[in-house]
């Protein structure tokens, strides 16, 4: 599948390449961002590892990659960092584009069931094959053995759900400010409802990462999650990372959870820029072990 190269940016001594490629899952044109460290621009032949960074409600492929500053650590440690788009875009889907928290810019990193969304709604599929298949056949430098992926908000909920369900494709997951219990958060509850249906309890337990971390039984996790305790969506209960805590601590996991609650961060790109560095370094940890 080809990749049609919009832009070129030098960035920390590497390239940010603005992408598009046809997807058949989504049933779309899909932008993307991928930012390619130094050793992978000078050496083609060199294989780097691969970080994917999911974001959150309303964004793009561009917003982290354009103020969140992961190229930064990225480019120091070697590792190239995929900033896909966060739904579909331009289906004609009555309501598609009605809200900001459901349909364009809010796929919530799912596969909908419910019509009419089940014809494009596919971003769990997109993301964990259609992608990475594709970005590794058409770039030789990515290796598709060492994959990290981490997210933001809706993303971070993407980031969580993805790896507990998918715990041999990742070598490690971190979250920004996660949607961590979705079924239980007015956010969750609407994207859910529409994407699944309002009774289909067991697809949202399936897709949240809360329920999902209760009977996770793969290999032992190391999860890191920065949450600021200016957040107003925490303060409104959108994300409840300490359900997510809970469920740890209840299923012997405590101590394979790590949330740091920092003070006066909010729920802005201000405060991916901060600690990217430290997500960055969480992934190397388990991408160059």
């Amino acid at each position: 599948m080809a990749f049609q190269t919009k832009a070129t940016i030098a960035s920390f001594g590497g390239q940010l390449l603005k992408l598009s490629h046809a997807a058949k899952t989504t049933s779309c044109d899909m932008a993307l961002n991928l930012f390619l460290p130094p050793a992978a621009t000078l050496n083609p032949l060199h294989k780097v590892p691969v970080l994917f960074f999911l974001a959150g409600l309303t964004c793009t492929g561009d917003n982290c990659a354009e103020k969140g500053f992961f190229q930064h650590g990225a480019a120091q440690r070697g590792i190239a960092v995929v900033y896909p788009d966060t739904s579909p875009r331009g289906l004609k889907i009555a309501g598609e584009d009605d809200a900001y928290d459901f349909g364009s810019g809010a796929g919530f990193y799912v596969d909908a069931t419910q019509a009419p969304w089940d014809k494009g709604y596919r971003m769990a599929s997109y993301i964990t094959n259609e992608l990475p298949k594709a970005l590794f056949a058409h770039f030789a430098q990515l290796d598709a053995s060492r994959v990290s992926i981490t997210g933001h908000s809706m993303g971070g909920h993407g980031a969580l759900t993805l790896f507990l369900k998918n715990p041999h494709a990742y070598k490690s997951v971190s979250a920004f400010a996660p949607i961590a219990n979705p079924s239980n958060c007015p956010w969750g509850q609407k994207a859910f409802g529409g994407y699944f249906g309002a009774h289909a309890t067991e697809q949202w337990a399936a897709h949240d990462a809360t329920e999902l971390l209760k009977r996770y039984e793969g290999p032992p996790l190391d999860v890191l999650i920065d949450v600021g305790t200016n957040d107003n969506f925490y303060k409104q209960k959108q994300l409840l990372p300490e359900n997510f805590a809970a469920a740890a601590k209840a299923a012997g996991r405590e101590a394979e959870v790590r949330i740091r609650y920092n003070e006066g961060h909010d729920h802005s790109y201000f405060t991916i820029a901060t600690f990217a560095d430290d997500h960055v370094a969480h992934a190397a940890q388990y991408l160059f072990a």
